[in-house]
């Protein structure tokens, strides 16, 4: 494999969906003005990290174990429905018990974007339609990060600025890798993104 391959390869496991949750939720408590006992913040993130990254990992293994799925990034429409399936389970269970509305209601809205957002992958997947799940994840915390940064009232240009240097990274790496066409990334971006900017209607 070229180098630029390896490049192109590594910063799409880098910036791998399943980390851009916890990212939202980790980004939000640096930024937010309220103040959070540091055991509660490091309790959620510790619960998230497993519910959202571990649990998902060790399901992939089962799956592959069992021969539904062969790679992590799924590259098949066939591969994507029983992970996507198994992901809206687990959105359920922590916008339920991890990021409940009565408890921080911005998260909670950000999570139940992204199960609105899971939802429709999975619809087009049974469509044989294989939107970008690196974009759908990108998009839907880049207008998390954005509507933050409107609600605190605070200047993260910065942060906006690399995080659109990311996205482009990654659809750069997608395409090249042929993992995506163009309407796939570009329809994956849509299906992160207006999810979270219609959820702005109830806590922004």
């Amino acid at each position: 494999m070229k180098i630029k391959d390896q490049l192109l390869s590594a910063i799409s496991f880098i910036f791998h969906p399943l980390i851009m949750p916890l990212l939202g939720v980790i980004f939000y408590f640096s930024k937010s003005p309220r103040f959070f006992p540091k055991p509660i913040i490091i309790s959620k993130i510790i619960a998230l990290t497993v519910l959202t990254i571990v649990v998902p990992l060790l399901l992939f293994y089962l799956l592959k174990l069992s021969g539904s799925v062969k790679s992590i990034y799924l590259k098949t429409v066939k591969e994507r429905i029983r992970p996507l399936m198994l992901n809206c389970l687990i959105l359920l269970l922590a916008i339920k018990h991890l990021v409940p509305s009565n408890e921080i209601i911005e998260l909670y809205f950000f999570f139940v974007a992204i199960l609105i957002s899971t939802l429709a992958c999975l619809i087009l997947a049974f469509f044989q339609f294989k939107a970008s799940i690196h974009m759908i994840a990108l998009g839907g915390v880049f207008m998390f990060f954005i509507a933050l940064s409107i609600h605190f009232s605070i200047n993260i240009n910065g942060t906006l600025a690399l995080f659109s240097l990311i996205i482009g990274a990654v659809a750069t790496s997608r395409l090249h890798l042929k993992a995506h066409s163009s309407i796939e990334l570009i329809i994956g971006f849509i299906i992160g993104v207006f999810p979270q900017l219609i959820m702005l209607n109830y806590w922004l």
